[in-house]
């Protein structure tokens, strides 16, 4: 499956879809058409097949989607279906709050650790997470078969943290630096600048 390509913004909205279909179902919904569900998610019902249609059928001519099903094979195709250890680098404002962050703690995503450089911060905990020194970054990626790195450290630290992750074997990075960072081509990098969007927003509020 992951030989597709699949465009990056279909994997987005299947998120989407999987977060409204666990909401139908805590209310006992149990089928959905392609039409009701766009409805609800402001997303065009020839779209949504259109998205669904890379990973095969799903639903039936008639009757709509069966939700519990298809909630089932949208967290098997987005990988919640596992867990996945994560660590966090920097426990400076931005890394505590999203260490503190609640859907951070949903099923599916284990924040193992965290790093920095500060005496100050090193052994103590956020959130029940352990920080520890940047040192010890790789042997712990290793040891505790990290999937996935979160980045929140300044900008002029962040390319050298990318380096030591995508070297301890970690091909899944989430960047909240405001810097242009350098992976190879099978490292998926997805990096966040807040300041630009909130920047890119004040145009609209003029």
């Amino acid at each position: 499956m992951k030989d597709k390509k699949i465009p990056e913004a279909t994997i987005s909205r299947l998120c989407i879809y999987l977060r409204e279909l666990s909401e139908l179902a805590k209310n006992n919904i149990i089928t959905i058409s392609s039409s009701e569900l766009g409805e609800r998610i402001n997303i065009n019902d020839a779209q949504i097949r259109r998205d669904l249609g890379y990973f095969g059928q799903f639903g039936v001519t008639g009757s709509g989607y069966n939700i519990i099903e298809l909630k089932a094979a949208l967290k098997k195709i987005l990988g919640k279906d596992r867990v996945l250890n994560v660590v966090v680098v920097g426990a400076g404002h931005l890394g505590t709050a999203l260490m503190s962050y609640p859907r951070f703690k949903q099923p599916g995503l284990n924040i193992v650790a965290a790093f920095d450089t500060s005496k100050e911060k090193i052994g103590r905990q956020i959130s029940n997470i352990d920080i520890l020194d940047i040192k010890e970054l790789t042997r712990e990626i290793k040891r505790r078969k990290v999937a996935m790195g979160i980045i929140a450290v300044p900008t002029e630290n962040a390319q050298e943290v990318v380096d030591t992750i995508v070297e301890a074997g970690v091909n899944c990075i989430l960047n909240f630096a405001p810097a242009a960072l350098n992976v190879p081509e099978n490292v998926n990098l997805k990096s966040v600048d807040l300041c630009q969007e909130i920047e890119t927003l004040s145009y609209f509020c003029i």
